[in-house]
């Protein structure tokens, strides 16, 4: 990285191009998938190297329900066998993981898996894994919208206490700091969903590079950009 070392204190990625990686090849979409999970490893090594304190990964969205049963099924028992497999190396890392979305629609078997991370992870300390796993930024919204309500309602707050860290406080994110980068790969300029209120003032990134290749080189090569960047959060700075 250059010398004027600016790195970003929470880098938030949209893991995009799995399937049209595999089908690139001749693959099917799941081999897409579990080639991406070197690329997590790869990206935590560089981020766990370079000091960011937290990686959110954008696993698994809501919408993704949608998509064929057979390669949601195949997505769950990925997530499965990954955390059985990666959970004590996170640990020796120092890496603490955190599944951030809804849990109800998650079968037992994936809710132990959840469990098991969770716990095994806790007492990491170098960097927050993040995993958004069935997370819709707009349902969270919706939540937080109806938690305040309620709030309301109970004569608890009044609607003059409703303000912008009162709308954060009430977020699935309450104890994550806003993310500082959002990287999207494959070439796509969209947030799809992800962070839509907590992005807000986040730098954006976006090669075409898939996934599945995305290795540590091109994690370093998006903390050089975001070193280059003049993030003024709406304001004018000193140019004198």
């Amino acid at each position: 990285m250059s010398e004027k070392r600016v790195v970003p204190k929470h880098v938030a990625i949209i893991m995009d191009g799995n399937g049209r990686w595999a089908k690139q090849r001749g693959k099917e979409r799941y081999e897409g998938h579990l080639a991406g999970v070197e690329s997590v490893r790869s990206v935590v090594r560089g981020a766990v190297r370079n000091g960011v304190k937290w990686l959110t990964l954008y696993a698994f969205s809501t919408e993704n329900w949608g998509r064929p049963t057979a390669e949601v099924e195949a997505i769950m028992q990925l997530f499965c066998r990954t955390v059985m497999n990666e959970g004590e190396s996170l640990a020796k890392q120092g890496v603490r993981v955190l599944i951030l979305g809804e849990r109800t629609r998650f079968s037992e078997e994936v809710l132990e898996m959840i469990d098991r991370i969770e716990t095994t992870t806790a007492e990491g300390s170098r960097l927050t894994l993040v995993l958004a796993f069935n997370y819709s930024s707009r349902r969270e919204l919706v939540l937080a919208t109806q938690a305040i309500a309620r709030r309301v309602a109970d004569g608890e707050i009044s609607v003059d206490d409703i303000d912008e860290e009162l709308v954060s406080s009430s977020l699935m994110t309450a104890s994550i700091p806003d993310p500082d980068l959002v990287i999207r790969t494959s070439g796509e300029c969209r947030l799809s969903n992800f962070l839509l209120w907590q992005a807000s003032y986040a730098e954006f990134y976006f090669p075409e590079i898939m996934w599945p290749d995305f290795d540590e080189g091109a994690f370093e090569e998006a903390l050089e950009v975001y070193c280059h960047r003049e993030r003024r959060f709406g304001k004018v700075l000193d140019e004198s």
